[in-house]
């Protein structure tokens, strides 16, 4: 099965890539079926019998990942399906999300995969949405790192989107981000900041410090973005104050939810936190087949 040019034009909605959907959608399948058959929903269930399944949230949460589900039905065959609730939407507990109709062999042969994407993206956008939540009375946003799981990235800073988060660079050739390795590498951090300024000009441009002093030398080079790396909120609220919005300021390192608030009230731009990819719990979300 092709995905529906109707599913392709929400996929395109979104900024998603169909394209890279459809290659994961297939190889997260061919994962499941591992060269064989559905062994199971073979043995037991009719080839001609249909049901209706019924995709629900048994927690509050807020949603990522329904075109991703909908592309799963569609490439297991099941393409008779409604949604109910979009991306982005915060639902309470035990609200219906999707419902299709179809073969149940083919229902259950999408059923993991897409639960698998749904909750894991839904996850994500719950967290975000947590933090954004806590920082909400401040100018500060939270953005998300390049710690994500391979070959997931597009969807999960996707989902960071769905949560209120802002991304940070998708990948090493889109953005530079000057680090502690390349600082010592190239022997000094404002050496490191002309290296790659003289290298590549028009490409953005952040460095990471761990010192006031190192600030002020990155700043005093010509620097547009700097993370202030496992610097306390004492420190960045120094930071704040020696730059005096001449560059923006990224608190990366020893956030947790609990001090999100007080480190964005320093006057940090952004809060990077890496958890909203490696470490948000899944969204428990389950599909419930009835026979019609």
């Amino acid at each position: 099965m092709t995905l529906s040019n109707s599913l392709e034009t929400l996929i395109n909605s979104t900024g998603l890539r169909t394209e890279s959907i459809e290659e994961l959608v297939r190889l997260t399948i061919a994962e499941d079926l591992n060269g064989g058959e559905d062994v199971t929903s073979t043995a037991t269930i009719p080839e001609n019998q249909s049901s209706i399944a019924e995709f629900w949230n048994r927690k509050s949460g807020v949603l990522a990942g329904v075109p991703i589900v909908c592309a799963v039905l569609e490439i297991c065959g099941v393409t008779d399906y409604e949604i109910k609730h979009n991306d982005g939407e915060f639902v309470p507990a035990n609200t219906l999300l999707l419902s299709a109709r179809g073969r149940t062999r083919d229902i259950l042969l999408a059923e993991r995969s897409a639960l698998n994407l749904f909750g894991h993206l839904s996850g994500i956008a719950t967290l975000t949405k947590q933090w954004v939540d806590a920082v909400k009375d401040t100018s500060a946003a939270i953005r998300d790192t390049r710690k994500t799981t391979p070959g997931l990235r597009e969807l999960e800073k996707y989902a960071v989107r769905m949560g209120g988060g802002v991304n940070h660079r998708f990948s090493l050739a889109d953005a530079a981000l000057i680090k502690d390795n390349h600082v010592l590498a190239a022997g000094g951090v404002a050496q490191a900041f002309k290296l790659v300024k003289a290298k590549y000009p028009h490409l953005p441009l952040e460095v990471e410090v761990d010192s006031l002093q190192q600030l002020r030398e990155v700043i005093e080079a010509g620097a547009d973005v700097v993370m202030l790396d496992n610097m306390s909120i004492e420190e960045c609220r120094a930071a704040v104050e020696m730059v005096k919005g001449a560059a923006k300021l990224e608190a990366s390192g020893g956030l947790i939810l609990n001090n999100a608030h007080a480190y964005a009230k320093t006057g940090v731009d952004y809060l990077a936190v890496g958890a909203l990819t490696h470490s948000a719990p899944v969204l428990d979300i389950g599909l419930d087949l009835r026979m019609e």
